[in-house]
């Protein structure tokens, strides 16, 4: 029977649902994508793996996902950059490697920025930086562009489940948080994971994101025929190898 999620009251006063496992530095938080959650294939394997081998692992739900409180359509991407750090901050001890997925890949260069003496490295996975102005706000046409300003949402579909509820406070909110526009330094390993085959986050955006960042031990793989769950047997063993090999080189 699976335990119930502890829970963090963030300074925002939101309750972040959490699961984490004692062990050895540098840890590891799993940092989940747009309308994930902590259950996933990629964070329950990882936490598996670092149980096996003894090391520190955090997994969490941003506020308005899982578990979590708050809808989901209130939040946005300061607000699940901010329920990241103050996790981290509450819940691990020394630097930690952050594991980010889509989503979590940006919400990764954010915290690599905010809180740099915290992290040990960084391994992202068809991370999306910037998504809600090139994805999002790029994609659409004037005509929805102008029912999300004057509406304040629209639907999109999804290729999960339910449509997509894009909020103008989403957009908005993202483009006081992009991170491709200026310099950003990633002084410690970092190692992209990008599928060819990914619907969601094409890989020019993983080429992009290794062209912009600057940094000395930095390494992008792409994986022929991968999709954006990038969760298959091989996916997770190179996810598996791309965490060890940062852990190994990290300081």
């Amino acid at each position: 029977m699976t335990q119930e999620p502890e829970f963090l009251e963030t300074p925002s006063g939101r309750l972040i649902a959490f699961r984490r496992s004692e062990g050895q530095g540098p840890g590891t938080v799993f940092l989940g994508g747009f309308m994930s959650d902590m259950e996933g294939t990629k964070a329950v394997h990882l936490e598996a793996r670092a149980r096996a081998e003894g090391r520190a692992f955090l997994r969490f739900d941003y506020s308005g996902h899982g578990a979590s409180s708050e809808e989901f359509t209130a939040g946005c991407i300061s607000d699940w950059a901010e329920d990241a750090a103050a996790v981290i901050e509450a819940c691990t001890d020394g630097k930690q490697i952050l594991v980010g997925s889509s989503m979590g890949g940006w919400i990764a260069l954010l915290l690599a920025k905010r809180m740099p003496e915290r992290v040990a490295g960084l391994v992202t996975i068809a991370a999306a930086p910037d998504f809600t102005e090139d994805s999002m706000w790029a994609g659409m046409n004037e005509i929805e562009r102008a029912k999300l300003m004057r509406e304040g949402k629209i639907l999109r579909p999804s290729d999960y489940d339910a449509p997509y509820q894009i909020t103008r406070k989403l957009i908005e909110d993202g483009r006081r948080n992009l991170v491709l526009r200026d310099p950003l330094d990633l002084p410690f390993p970092v190692r992209f994971l990008q599928g060819t085959a990914d619907l969601d986050v094409d890989k020019s955006v993983a080429l992009s994101l290794l062209d912009h960042v600057r940094g000395d031990d930095m390494r992008l793989t792409l994986v022929d025929g991968a999709d954006h769950r990038f969760s298959d047997p091989d996916c997770l063993a190179l996810i598996d190898a791309s965490v060890a090999e940062v852990a190994a080189r990290a300081v």
